[in-house]
């Protein structure tokens, strides 16, 4: 089955999807984010064939969010490296996990927590500018796009071109 590209949709999520859309790729991020960076530290923390990670890995890759590097001259080893846009990724990941644990998993099997501290937390998302919490409900998304457009945003904007955000 052929897969649809959404690299080009009008839809921030849509080509979020596109980049990293598949489960074993957003495994592959969640292992670099617990610090794995070769080959065979990805296929043991996931367990995909070898053949099918290095096409994932290589995904991601061309999708700039981790960069290959050689570490060895011979034989060649190359490692991967979250980039800064990888990296990004994280309260995406975090995101997952809280709903997760909430809704899949049974209490207790499963907890975000800080290294320094060693309590649990609890990811939110919050408004960058305002610091407020993000809930549903409150939320709009602003079809005439462009940075203009989040400026006249925060001046009053008309709403005549905003739908709401599930």
């Amino acid at each position: 089955m052929k897969r649809t590209r959404l690299a080009d949709a009008p839809c921030p999520i849509a080509r979020s999807l596109d980049a990293v859309g598949e489960w074993w790729s957003l495994l592959i991020l969640r292992e670099a984010m617990r610090g794995s960076t070769r080959f065979d530290e990805f296929q043991r923390g996931i367990g995909l064939a070898t053949n099918m990670l290095a096409r994932r890995l290589q995904t991601l890759v061309e999708a700039g969010l981790l960069e290959r590097r050689l570490y060895q001259q011979r034989p060649p080893r190359h490692e991967y490296r979250l980039t800064d846009k990888g990296r990004d990724f994280l309260p995406v990941l975090l995101a997952m996990a809280e709903w997760g644990n909430r809704w899949l998993m049974p209490e207790g099997a499963f907890r975000l927590v800080c290294k320094d501290t060693g309590s649990t937390l609890h990811p939110v998302l919050v408004d960058r500018d305002s610091g407020r919490t993000i809930a549903a409900g409150r939320v709009a998304a602003d079809m005439t796009g462009g940075a203009s457009a989040r400026d006249a945003d925060t001046q009053h904007a008309d709403t005549q071109h905003r739908e709401d955000v599930p």
